[in-house]
């Protein structure tokens, strides 16, 4: 995060509840901090003018931003003056936020995303018995020019303590979540904070996205959506099932991707074998919330552990800022690979299996993607439950416990 003696505007952006006012106000303790929640304080910055901005306020911190939004101006104004040098903006309305940087403050600041909390994190982080490294694995693939140099500098097997403790963290994920607010909870009060949330959800970030009289619908579509999570998105069945008209449907869905519920995974788009799929696949971003929604709060399925390794990739990307594309690839002849990661360097793919022991068979679709990219190809994983990390078929695939992967 940029230093607060830096001449820079900041807007922190991220889901609800993803920890964003505790980070500012740990980093930035020196700031004042303005919660633009209380309708007290929208009053008071309403009534203060462009021109009286940096007496009244100065440098601060303003916590929902979009709920005032004459408030972008303003600090564009005593910014341009150089009577402000520094303010950090706050918002789970990323919809909104976007919308009013890009019409008063778009080359004056910089955007960083806040995500639920990654393996890595819940592993290494406070709570977390274990030295934090300096990158998580997937970081060193994403930079590598092969993918078998890469991990045949890794150990094969972790031992003890290390095992354990990153055992736990991805079990831990694969039941909850990355919510932080949920590390310090029993199971009980687990489960009623994350029904919680979806109420909140629905009547305060919905709220400020859209004006629905109706909830009803949005909330049928909204656990139809966690359901699907990880297949690919049919906008005729889903807007049927949920008994909304198809653009309906497509509103839906994009409110809950700009509140960070879902992302959304495309194509690949080259024909490397044969005609492709051009449907994208919808991803609940945060495993917690997508078993309260759908009712999955037993055994781990196939289609909930696809999502955990998708989003964990997804939001380390993300976090880490480097310079990769997430695709899926398939084809109507029934070819699919769960994941193509376009890097500088070329592209590698994942194949994702919730078992403790990758299989032979698992390595078909990654040849052949192989075959087809030829030179660009960095090589391929299997990513799966188990805990040997080894080389197992040309050209250059690997099976890759996804504990280790994200640690």
């Amino acid at each position: 995060m940029p230093l607060a003696g830096k001449k820079r505007l900041v807007l922190i952006t991220g889901a609800r509840q993803t920890g964003k006012t505790t980070l500012v106000k740990d980093i930035y303790k020196d700031l004042k901090y303005v919660n633009l929640d209380s309708p007290e304080n929208r009053e008071a910055l309403s009534g203060i003018s462009a021109s009286g901005w940096a007496h009244s306020v100065g440098n601060a911190v303003l916590d929902e931003a979009q709920k005032e939004p004459a408030v972008f101006e303003k600090i564009k104004y005593a910014f341009d003056e150089g009577a402000v040098s520094f303010s950090v903006l706050l918002g789970s309305s990323q919809i909104l936020l976007l919308k009013k940087i890009r019409e008063s403050l778009a080359g004056r600041i910089s955007i960083f995303e806040l995500w639920p909390l990654m393996m890595s994190e819940v592993a290494f982080g406070p709570g977390g018995t274990l030295a934090r490294p300096v990158e998580p694995l997937i970081d060193a693939l994403i930079r590598a020019k092969d993918i078998s140099s890469a991990l045949s500098r890794v150990s094969p097997v972790l031992l003890d303590k290390d095992a354990a403790a990153i055992e736990e963290a991805e079990s831990y994920l694969l039941r909850w979540g990355g919510m932080p607010a949920l590390l310090d909870l029993s199971d009980e009060e687990r489960w009623k904070w994350l029904k919680d949330y979806e109420y909140t959800y629905l009547e305060r970030d919905l709220a400020d996205l859209a004006r629905i009289d109706d909830l009803m619908p949005f909330r049928k579509f909204q656990r139809l959506a966690a359901l699907r999570s990880s297949k690919l998105l049919n906008y005729s069945e889903i807007s049927r099932d949920a008994g909304v008209s198809v653009d309906t449907a497509r509103r839906y869905l994009e409110y809950l991707r700009l509140s960070y519920q879902v992302i959304l995974i495309q194509p690949y788009y080259k024909n490397l074998t044969s005609s492709v799929v051009k449907t994208p696949k919808a991803y609940w971003l945060d495993i917690g919330l997508l078993r309260q929604l759908s009712g999955f709060k037993g055994e781990l399925s196939g289609e909930l552990y696809e999502t955990f390794v998708v989003c964990e990739l997804w939001k380390w990307i993300k976090t880490s800022l480097r310079s990769a594309e997430v695709y899926f690839y398939r084809t109507r002849s029934g070819l699919e690979l769960d994941l193509l990661v376009e890097t500088d360097n070329g592209v590698f793919g994942i194949e994702i299996k919730a078992r403790e022991k990758a299989a032979s068979g698992d390595t078909r679709a990654l040849k052949e993607v192989a075959k087809a990219l030829k030179e660009k190809w960095l090589g391929g994983m299997v990513v799966y439950r188990g805990d040997e990390l080894k080389h197992i078929a040309e050209p250059g695939i690997w099976a890759v416990p996804s504990k280790r992967l994200f640690t």
